[in-house]
């Protein structure tokens, strides 16, 4: 032991993922955020599906987006990688692909072991929120049929 004896406890992975897994399940805050496994079958609990609501005074407001979240074997040591469904702009966001660059997301590309996907997820939302991504243009393929107040809207405008 010697020098670490006040060494911190470190809570197996298994633990930790069954522990975000509950957490996930109960919904968190205001209902906005919320994520859960996508194969309960999978031993190793790596994919995970998140949904973040955009937040209102954004361009983002009323939208749904869709993540993947893929824990490796090395989480929480390593970060997830975290994948927009949707095409969406931010400036931590690669457009081509949807993956969250961690060299644009801070809590990624300087991940703790303490970080959790519902950590990374709340700070997404909160990144939709900041200058430089509240009123940026947001492409129309893939998000339009999640506004549905919307398409309701025009389709009545069109008829008459």
């Amino acid at each position: 032991m010697g020098s670490e004896g006040s060494a911190p406890v470190v809570v197996p992975r298994n633990f930790r993922l069954l522990e975000e897994l509950e957490r996930g399940e109960k919904g968190i805050g205001d209902g906005t955020v919320s994520y859960g496994m996508d194969d309960a079958d999978d031993i190793y609990m790596r994919s995970w599906t998140g949904t973040i609501i955009g937040p209102p005074n954004t361009v983002h407001e009323g939208r749904i987006y869709q993540l993947k979240l893929f824990c490796d074997t090395d989480y929480p040591d390593k970060p997830p990688t975290v994948r927009f469904q949707a095409r969406v702009n931010m400036t931590c966001v690669n457009q081509e692909t949807g993956m969250v660059d961690p060299r644009r997301f801070p809590m990624l590309g300087n991940w703790q072991r303490e970080h959790t996907m519902e950590d990374i997820l709340i700070s997404l939302k909160k990144e939709m929120s900041t200058p430089q991504n509240r009123r940026l243009h947001q492409p129309h393929e893939g998000n339009d049929d999640q506004r549905v107040e919307q398409k309701g809207l025009a389709a009545r405008c069109v008829v008459m």
